[in-house]
């Protein structure tokens, strides 16, 4: 009997602390509906403030330009065109979270386009062939500035300055002259759209549409799933009112991009360009890896604080190695679309590809001090730079110009960030 007391009582116990925990969920949630909308906003001020900027921008430009900045196969060509600047910027992010830089990657574009033209040209490697080349070549390079800052403990500064200098070195010798990529295959990852399987709906293309309102649902899924395991877990959570408010924004943001791709192209194509589905395959894939993985956990320990990370075993040599590693194989990929776009090689490709892609992280409240950091936060930072390249080109900027402007941003970006974690502190 007193065995049977006691698990009575234990079950009695146990439920008594499950009741209490619901209620304990439930007035939490009553606490979190009362907060005020402005209150909210606050508290998130620098994750919400990048999208805000990006809207601002966006505005301004569409101003400036007369209305051109958001015509449909303008919007196209901004991502076609800055492709290189959203890819080497989730590599980069990865990079800065760990308290390094890559100063290296334009050199390291021209020199694996150079490659790769070459290897098309004179060598008769097939344009699948010549992908697999550039692919490897940037794993290699990779794995080299990996293995001076992850074992040997050259600072990553250092490394690939060094870098920048020998891969340019190096790309004057493989494409001192203009090298031209004919292979039509080639030419249409950075210029072609994907197949309308279904066809066009009157002047709307079919895949772009689908692919909107497949974005729209998960959207909306993603959130409302968000909400109700927070609630499950008894850990705060947003007010519904605020959660349909964001839901409505994205919807809507959703629906006029769908428009415009659904809008763009021409009488044989049109709609999804290929270089979209490679930059969200990839955003996709890293995003899973740094938020879902084990690696993602240790990149943001490294860069949170290395010597708990070490104690806590950690192999941050490892950690640094992969990062590097990535960020090679991710300037492989842009020099892939960089070449196919241009058509040719040259020395002087990709210059300044790595102060966009960094300046892309430091918009996108990546911390100058490591740490910090998130693939959406990148990929705004990253649109916001193309917005810029596409607007002022469109204006007819002069260059110079426009990389006064861009570092005015930068500055402007690093100043806020470092405010922002004084009024904290």
């Amino acid at each position: 009997m007193t065995g049977l007391n006691r698990d009575l009582n234990r079950e009695r116990k146990r439920i008594q602390m499950s009741a209490a925990n619901s209620a304990a969920v439930k007035k939490g949630d009553d606490k979190v509906e009362t907060q005020s909308l402005k209150e909210l906003l606050l508290g998130n001020a620098r994750s919400y403030g990048i999208f805000f900027a990006l809207v601002v921008v966006i505005i301004v430009f569409q101003i400036l330009t007369g209305g051109r900045l958001l015509n449909p196969n303008n919007v196209v060509a901004l991502f076609q065109q800055n492709a290189y600047v959203l890819i080497a910027a989730i590599g980069m992010l990865m990079v800065i979270i760990a308290t390094h830089i890559d100063l290296s990657v334009g050199s390291v574009v021209a020199f694996i386009g150079g490659v790769g033209a070459l290897a098309m040209k004179n060598w008769g490697l097939n344009w699948f062939l010549a992908i697999v080349l550039m692919i490897v070549i940037g794993l290699a390079i990779g794995a080299w500035h990996g293995f001076w800052v992850a074992y040997v403990g050259v600072p990553g500064f250092v490394t690939t300055l060094g870098g920048m200098l020998i891969f340019r070195g190096l790309a004057t010798v493989v494409a001192g002259e203009s090298i031209p990529v004919s292979d039509p295959t080639f030419r249409a990852i950075s210029k072609d759209y994907l197949p309308n399987v279904l066809g066009f709906w009157g002047d709307f293309s079919s895949n772009a549409i689908i692919v909107g309102v497949v974005a729209i649902v998960l959207v909306i899924w993603m959130q409302l799933h968000k909400r109700n395991n927070a609630i499950k877990n008894g850990l705060p959570v947003q007010p519904m009112s605020f959660v349909v408010l964001k839901l409505v924004i994205a919807v809507a943001a959703i629906a006029y991009v769908t428009y415009l791709l659904a809008c763009s192209g021409n009488a044989t194509q049109g709609g999804i360009p290929i270089v979209m589905l490679i930059i969200g395959v990839l955003i996709g894939v890293y995003w899973f890896a740094l938020n879902r993985t084990v690696y993602g956990r240790n990149v943001y320990a490294v860069g949170g604080n290395r010597k708990a990370a070490i104690l806590s075993g950690i192999d941050t040599k490892a950690t640094d190695f992969k990062i590097f590693l990535n960020m090679g194989f991710l300037t492989s990929i842009a020099a892939v679309i960089t070449l196919s776009r241009l058509a040719s090689a040259t020395a002087q490709t990709g210059m300044e590809f790595e102060m966009d892609a960094i300046a892309a992280c430091f918009i996108g409240g990546t911390a100058v001090t490591g740490g910090i950091g998130t693939i959406p936060g990148a990929m705004v930072g990253a649109l916001i730079m193309g917005v810029l390249n596409q607007g002022l080109s469109i204006m007819g900027v002069d260059a110079a110009w426009v990389k006064t402007i861009k570092g005015l941003v930068v500055i402007a970006a690093v100043a806020y960030d470092l405010v922002s974690k004084r009024k904290k502190g």
